[in-house]
């Protein structure tokens, strides 16, 4: 069984930055692609950004974070982190940890942080 549990959100002004955590809580972390999604007001979930299981760590990114996220993983620590700079408004969302194992679908999700960025 698999539990992931973030923490790090908050409120930052515009232009500031934030850093999400996600503690993955099972066996076999390296073996899980890792991805955040996020969930604003009114709106569907969206994917945000995932990093791959392998040891090559291949990264990908929604075009609206690019450059200014970074997803990153401590397969020792068994962890996933979200650098989130030059933080706008629109990313005000509860942004949620997801895990696949291998190159399945996410099956397991977090309960999520939120994230609130004011102007």
């Amino acid at each position: 069984q698999v539990q992931l549990v973030e923490s790090g959100g908050g409120l930052v002004q515009a232009g500031g930055s934030l850093r999400l955590s996600c503690a993955f809580l099972g066996r076999t972390f390296s073996s899980y692609v890792m991805g955040w999604f996020r969930q604003a007001p009114g709106k569907e979930r969206e994917f945000v950004a995932s990093i791959h299981w392998s040891g090559s760590s291949i990264t990908s990114y929604a075009d609206s974070v690019k450059g200014r996220f970074f997803i990153s993983r401590d397969n020792a620590r068994n962890t996933v982190l979200l650098q989130m700079n030059s933080l706008k408004s629109e990313d005000t969302a509860v942004y949620y940890c997801a895990a696949a194992f291998r190159a399945g679908s996410y099956g397991y999700w977090g309960q999520g942080t939120q994230v609130t960025v004011s102007s």
